[in-house]
């Protein structure tokens, strides 16, 4: 990105630049669907500040993926922060927030497994690991606060349920996708809490 005459460099602002702009064309046209040359054209910035921030495409891919996983943990972490302290709201607010997102005429799946499908190296799979663990977390609590026998099998189901769900609503129809998925994981929330 061009700096104006008179102003000085800001390498996070650039750093962030780049992200934020590699992230979308990334998520967009896949891993391999961009090159460096037209990565740099679309931020602005030359290789070698490219290469300055984060090494090299693989870093940079590495970076976008690190920063997403946060920000969709996060999100999610909030929406189930928001549904107040009935774990049922929890659980559905996630489902309703996965539904905001697969509406977006931008959704394209999770980038995590896209990437992991795309590109099969160990940085990358441990990212994608790490993404999975931090939603495995977040379901398994709810699991936990719902009084499930197991919670942890609770939240492993509830995972495959909200990454199915994503698979479904990016490679076949978006409609009633996230619907259906919250009737099953509340059906599985209420068949796993102890009877009263």
């Amino acid at each position: 990105m061009p700096v104006p005459k008179g102003s000085t460099i800001d390498p996070e602002r650039t750093r962030a630049a780049i992200l934020q702009v590699a992230t979308s064309v990334l998520y967009e046209r896949g891993l391999d669907g961009v090159g460096v040359a037209e990565l740099c054209a679309l931020v602005g910035v030359s290789k070698e500040t490219l290469y300055r921030h984060f090494g090299t495409k693989d870093g940079l891919v590495e970076a976008v993926l690190q920063e997403r996983g946060e920000r969709v943990t996060t999100w999610l972490t909030r929406a189930v922060a928001a549904a107040g302290n009935d774990p049922r709201d929890q659980l559905a607010a996630v489902f309703d927030a996965l539904r905001q997102w697969y509406d977006d005429p931008v959704f394209r799946g999770c980038a995590m497994l896209n990437a992991a499908a795309q590109h099969h190296v160990e940085a990358v799979r441990t990212i994608t690991a790490r993404h999975l663990d931090r939603y495995l977390e977040l379901l398994t609590a709810i699991a936990e606060r719902a009084g499930a026998a197991d919670p942890h099998l609770l939240g492993r189901q509830l995972l495959i349920l909200v990454e199915g769900a994503t698979v479904v609503a990016a490679h076949h129809d978006t409609v009633g996708t996230a619907e259906h998925a919250r009737q099953a994981a509340l059906a599985l929330l209420s068949a796993s809490a102890p009877s009263s």
